[in-house]
């Protein structure tokens, strides 16, 4: 895949995305604006399902929606509240720690870029390039497995992690589609472009797939990975 090929797969991608479910953290920017409780979400949706985070981010907004309630509550609080998150101990931890570091670092402002963010406790790079584009608005490429294997899986980068990936994608991909790369990606692969089999038959970006178009040409099942 060719950076100039993005202006079909990007409106493909889209309508993709449009006529599925949509991951639980578009679905909480779509409803809040508030950036805070962006960064309560994506921390507690890491590996765990859509549906467990949707309950667990309800229940924790409903009595800790500033970083002074969120502060106020004893950890063994936060625990009752988001599980059965995964790994719901350590996030509990990281989130009661929380506003103190930010009080501290920042004034108990919450930082709009993702070196600030990432100063956070239990804030990787993933979180922060997620909460900035979708808590803040601002251009970001947020990269989790999916965006790593699909760019590499399409061409457009050849990276081995996703810190790479999210790099390359800084150089190559257009600031244009910098937000809306993660949203479309995931539920891309999530429903379509599957780690194993993946259903090739019928895509819409097929044609444009370098893996695809390679395992075709060498006589290969295009539906392996």
């Amino acid at each position: 895949m060719k950076v100039g090929d993005l202006k079909w797969v990007v409106p493909a991608l889209r309508r993709e995305f449009e006529s599925r479910r949509a991951p639980v953290m578009d679905l909480m920017a779509a409803q809040s604006a508030d950036p805070f409780a962006i960064l309560l979400g994506t921390i507690l949706s890491a590996r765990t399902k859509d549906a467990c985070t949707a309950g667990a981010i309800a229940r924790l907004l409903e009595v800790a929606d500033t970083p002074e309630k969120l502060g106020a509550l004893p950890v063994a609080e936060i625990e009752r509240l988001i599980y059965p998150v995964g790994f719901f101990h350590v996030k509990a931890q990281h989130l009661h720690e929380l506003p103190a570091v930010l009080r501290e670092r920042f004034g108990g402002v919450l930082p709009d870029t993702v070196e600030g963010l990432c100063e956070l406790p239990g804030v990787g790079r993933k979180t922060a390039n997620l909460v900035v584009a979708l808590g803040f608005r601002k251009p970001a490429i947020c990269v989790d497995i999916h965006v790593h294997r699909i760019s590499n899986r399409f061409g457009l980068v050849r990276t081995k992690t996703p810190f790479e990936t999210e790099m390359a994608l800084r150089k190559t991909l257009p600031e244009e589609y910098w937000m809306c790369w993660n949203s479309y990606i995931v539920a891309f692969g999530q429903s379509r472009c599957t780690p194993r089999n993946p259903h090739c038959d019928g895509c819409p970006v097929a044609k444009w797939c370098d893996s695809r178009r390679g395992r075709k040409a060498a006589g290969g099942n295009p539906q392996a990975t």
